[in-house]
């Protein structure tokens, strides 16, 4: 099964990498750059035991990949999950604006 994830912090790479684990082909889109150059070089940005030996087998593998292109990531999946930060607003409403970024 082809799927997009959007977002590559604690959420989206946790559930990219689940996902490649037990056979799927995901891709990952994140508009930092940084955290995306770090993804492709193996390094993981965030902690979570377990989760860089997964991630570094499962790019090994060419089963999970990253990108910055939200273009690539509509074209690419037939599942799309947004796993983005939506902190709540003062009034308790979910605040949206990066989810607009992609």
């Amino acid at each position: 099964m082809k799927v997009t994830i959007y977002g590559s912090g604690y959420v989206g790479l946790v559930t990219g990498a689940c996902l490649a684990q037990v056979g799927n082909d995901v891709l990952c889109v994140d508009v930092d750059e940084r955290k995306i150059t770090m993804l492709l070089n193996g390094e993981i940005p965030i902690h979570e035991p377990g989760l860089d030996k997964m991630v570094q087998a499962n790019i090994a593998a060419g089963r999970l990949k990253f990108t910055l292109s939200a273009a690539e990531g509509v074209a690419h999946g037939l599942f799309q999950f947004i796993a983005v930060g939506t902190p709540p607003d003062e009034d308790g409403s979910a605040d949206l604006p990066t989810c607009a970024m992609y």
